[in-house]
């Protein structure tokens, strides 16, 4: 089978994977991975979604660093190959989506069937490639860490990322007022048709000043929930908005830098911090993701959240689909396409 391999640490955006110098190669015989247990379901991968994480584990800065040589990739959506004889769950030929430590990053794929989310048949094969890491992560964040209700107030940091259009339309679907940030007139036009109550641009707008008198129009006393995937300035920045009693959800560090935040002006405005390794619930809580990946098919399937997809690639592409996550091109998901023709017609 054809399969995207790290073989050394290294920028994966730096050279195409044909390249010596590259850390990935695009090999064309990988072997095809057999059924390791009497539950264990073969997937055949029509798409599949990078996320930053993935980006990391590559150049070897993630916090799980797997041995080499290793397959990267998470989640990813396909069709059922093969079954081993206790399967229950699911029959060959099965929609299936789910998400993985590694190994997406090619034409198949096995996992037990408890890891597998049937796909529900008004649902788009590609948008369930690129639903369970970043709209799951957004989706624990918001409705199960910050307990997010109507009316609240919600500030997303880099909102046209993965992550952050999650966010932006799990903040909706769950009533809350909320506020965008993002860099670029796209990028903005696609927040504000999204029905952001304000959007910000970072390159024309001062943020607190923007935030603070969308606020005081408002007439609300400050930011409920802080929604953070970027770290560094803006984030002491954005603390100056947070009203007493407010939330914090630390998502990640897209801009490089590990804010720092004051312990003693959380204690005082009796801030709440949450911090929100996603994957970590698949070993402590896994009833957690489960529950959530489900109601986000659900949604998906009722159009009360849409996926945009950026830019979609096949595997000898790979350098050009990080270098947009890199570069932060990507409005929205960055795709890769193992069946160009499944992935086309996927939509019912």
């Amino acid at each position: 089978m054809e399969a995207l391999v790290c073989r050394k640490l290294g920028d994966p955006t730096a050279t195409n994977p044909g390249n010596p110098d590259s850390p990935v190669e695009v090999s064309k015989t990988h072997p095809i991975p057999s059924l390791n247990s009497d539950t264990a379901v073969r997937v055949r991968v029509i798409a599949t979604s990078l996320n930053y994480a993935n980006y990391l584990q590559i150049l070897g800065k993630y916090q799980e660093k797997p041995p080499l040589p290793f397959i990267p990739g998470s989640d990813y959506s396909g069709i059922v190959d093969a079954i081993g004889p206790a399967v229950t769950k699911f029959r060959v030929g099965d929609r299936v989506c789910s998400f993985a430590d590694l190994g997406s990053f090619a034409q198949f794929i096995v996992a037990d069937q408890s890891r597998l989310f049937l796909v529900p048949e008004r649902c788009d094969m590609v948008a369930a490639a690129a639903l369970p890491v970043a709209f799951g992560t957004s989706h624990v964040a918001l409705v199960h860490r910050a307990r997010l209700t109507s009316g609240q107030v919600l500030l997303v940091l880099g909102a046209a990322g993965g992550v952050g259009l999650a966010a932006v339309q799990i903040g909706k679907v769950c009533g809350a007022i909320v506020i965008a940030v993002a860099r670029g007139t796209e990028k903005i036009q696609l927040l504000k048709s999204m029905g952001v109550d304000h959007v910000v641009d970072l390159g024309t707008e001062n943020v607190i000043s923007s935030v603070k008198e969308f606020i005081k129009t408002r007439k609300l006393r400050g930011v409920d929930v802080l929604y953070d995937p970027v770290g560094g300035k803006l984030t002491k920045e954005s603390m100056k908005v947070l009203k007493w009693g407010a939330q914090i959800l630390v998502i990640g560090f897209a801009s490089g830098e590990i804010p720092v935040i004051p312990a003693n002006i959380a204690l005082v405005k009796n801030w709440t911090v949450h911090g929100l390794y996603w994957g970590s619930y698949r070993i402590h809580q896994p009833s957690v993701l489960e529950d959530s990946i489900k109601e986000l098919l659900s949604w998906l399937a009722r159009g009360l959240i849409t996926i945009h997809i950026s830019h979609t690639y096949s595997l000898s592409q790979a350098n050009l689909a990080f270098g947009d996550l890199k570069d932060r091109k990507a409005i929205g998901k960055v795709m890769i396409a193992l069946d160009h023709k499944t992935a086309l017609s996927s939509k019912l």
